[in-house]
């Protein structure tokens, strides 16, 4: 550990998302004095490594957080409602990437390369969007701000990462179960705790969380009111459809916008795009360059591609976006935030 740095917290260390925040933290350098891995009591005393170190994790209490400047948690929606505030309280930043804040009012939603400042308006939680939302504003704001931008339709292709370590199992059991003619009987996606679960082996399931009485999934309104509120932009008109697909890491998307302003065309979108930080540009057609979620995984850009004019819309463009949704999508967004957070001043250093 640094002598220099901040007192961190990660709740749900031994995660997926929590054990790419530990590596995210590592791997950028982030400045930490002290690093606490927090779980519920059911992992408690496991060991996670840090920066050479093993670490037991702890039970994450109330009590946990005394002395703690950076709560980074990442635990389920109930744990973060429990423990956030408890966090606040005793003087913890804590940066959520659950969907328990993500709408509240007083709660900034953050991609740093699109809505940074937003961080100096928080009041001790800051929220991470959701990892389908990410990737796409973050692509889609450099294009706004040179064009504007008034509509988005979006198809999602998300990989059953974003479901956790049981449905990444459960794809690779029934795939096997398919290849060798055995019974598959599906019990997590498209949701653990809804009525029926579906085979996501060869298959595509157009349901990602629980319906709506609106007929749109969790996720999708999740999708169309988060690009608003991180936007901040309530007339912008977004509709979304969420479908898992039999893929390990990486979500891919289909987005159709319309821009604004006239006359806009593809060789200046990919202008704008090539000079976004935290982009990268793979679109030569001739060449069949595109972004693909197996070359995502593992890296920290939102991949770009496929850009092209609609047919019928003057206003109207195409495009294809992936990127790692345990990373950019989860893990390293929220590093990004703590890294912003000190940037700004928003965070005391310890000596």
């Amino acid at each position: 550990m640094s002598h220099l740095g901040y007192h961190v917290a990660i709740v749900g260390a031994t995660g997926a998302v929590g054990q790419q925040m530990l590596k995210t933290l590592e791997r950028l350098n982030f400045p930490v004095k002290t690093l606490l891995p927090l779980s519920s009591k059911r992992s408690a005393g496991k060991k996670v490594v840090f920066k050479g170190e093993e670490l037991t994790v702890q039970e994450a209490t109330p009590e946990s957080f005394e002395g703690i400047q950076l709560a980074l948690f990442s635990a389920g929606g109930s744990v973060s409602k429990a423990l956030a505030p408890e966090a606040v309280k005793r003087g913890a930043v804590v940066v959520d990437n659950t969907s328990a804040y993500r709408m509240a009012g007083d709660v900034p939603l953050v991609v740093p390369e699109v809505n940074e400042e937003d961080l100096r308006d928080h009041n001790g939680i800051i929220a991470n969007p959701n990892c389908s939302t990410i990737q796409m504003v973050a692509a889609l704001q450099p294009i706004r701000q040179a064009f504007g931008l008034k509509r988005i339709i979006v198809s999602t292709y998300q990989a059953v990462s974003g479901a956790g370590a049981e449905a990444i199992d459960e794809m690779y059991v029934q795939s096997r179960q398919v290849l060798n003619n055995e019974q598959v009987n599906p019990e997590i996606l498209p949701v653990g705790g809804d009525k029926k679960h579906y085979q996501i082996a060869f298959n595509a399931i157009p349901q990602i969380d629980k319906f709506q009485d609106n007929g749109f999934t969790f996720e999708e309104v999740k999708m169309i009111q988060e690009t608003k509120k991180i936007m901040r932009d309530q007339t912008i008109q977004v509709a979304a459809t969420c479908v898992r697909l039999p893929v390990e890491s990486g979500h891919s998307e289909s987005v159709y916008i319309e821009v604004e302003k006239e006359g806009v065309t593809v060789p200046q979108l990919r202008e704008v795009l090539q000079a976004a930080p935290g982009i990268t540009l793979q679109d030569d057609p001739a060449q069949q360059i595109y972004p693909m979620a197996i070359e995502a995984a593992g890296k920290d850009d939102v991949f770009v591609g496929r850009i092209r004019k609609d047919l019928d819309q003057e206003k109207g463009f195409h495009m294809w976006i992936v990127a790692d949704n345990l990373l950019k999508g989860a893990a390293l967004n929220s590093v990004q935030i703590a890294f912003s957070l000190q940037k700004l001043g928003l965070l005391e250093n310890q000596s």
